[in-house]
């Protein structure tokens, strides 16, 4: 077999081989969260640190205006919340992991909005597509207020989902297009020393998953 004849076969091979593999792999699709948060910078940037987490979109849910702008949500007058909607992959990544991630990053004490931001298009909820998490969006909530190791009640709603408006490009990534201005935003709205007041030393893993109860 010449030099020619023999690399075509390798090739051959190769491709088959592929395709097998292809084959033999099931896709698994990608599911869909929602969560309001306060300010969406601040919440896409949080979970769009998880792995398995894909695409994280900034945008507005909940109200009653289609195709609502940000001049409109930010007036208070259409009724949505300033929400991200989280594509991801539940191999690696479950729904439960997605909202131990949701509580760390928001004050659930506040029904008025979250931290400097103030007003119902800035309130936190969690927004469920389908019975399995709405039953794991309670349970956490219950398992929260269970633990006592929060201060207060949780106040933080669980809603069904709307549909969801993507926000103008701009708001898309912004902590990464615009750093210093996010951080200087975030600082000065408190909203890291408000988590740390809340959060800190709680173990949100054993309890948004249950575990806490099954060690006692």
């Amino acid at each position: 077999m010449n030099a020619t004849a023999l690399w075509a076969a390798i090739a051959t091979c190769c491709i088959s081989a592929s395709a097998i593999t292809a084959e033999n792999k099931t896709p698994v699709a990608a599911q869909t969260a929602v969560f309001a948060g306060g300010c969406f910078w601040c919440v896409e940037a949080a979970l769009e640190k998880l792995d398995g987490v894909g695409d994280v979109v900034s945008g507005y849910t909940g109200g009653h205006v289609e195709r609502p702008s940000y001049e409109q949500v930010s007036a208070g007058n259409t009724g949505h919340y300033e929400a991200v909607e989280v594509a991801y992959d539940p191999q690696r990544v479950t729904y439960e992991q997605l909202l131990e991630a949701f509580w760390r990053n928001i004050d659930p004490y506040d029904d008025t909005g979250q931290f400097c931001d103030k007003g119902d298009q800035y309130r936190a909820a969690i927004f469920f597509g389908d019975a399995e998490q709405q039953k794991a969006a309670e349970a956490s909530k219950h398992e929260l207020a269970r633990s006592g190791v929060l201060a207060q009640p949780v106040v933080t709603q669980i809603l069904p989902a709307q549909r969801f408006w993507p926000a103008e490009a701009y708001h898309q990534d912004y902590y990464k297009k615009n750093p210093l201005r996010y951080r200087y935003y975030r600082t000065v709205c408190g909203r890291d020393r408000r988590l740390n007041e809340v959060w800190s030393g709680v173990d949100l893993k054993a309890i948004v998953t249950g575990k806490e109860k099954a060690t006692e």
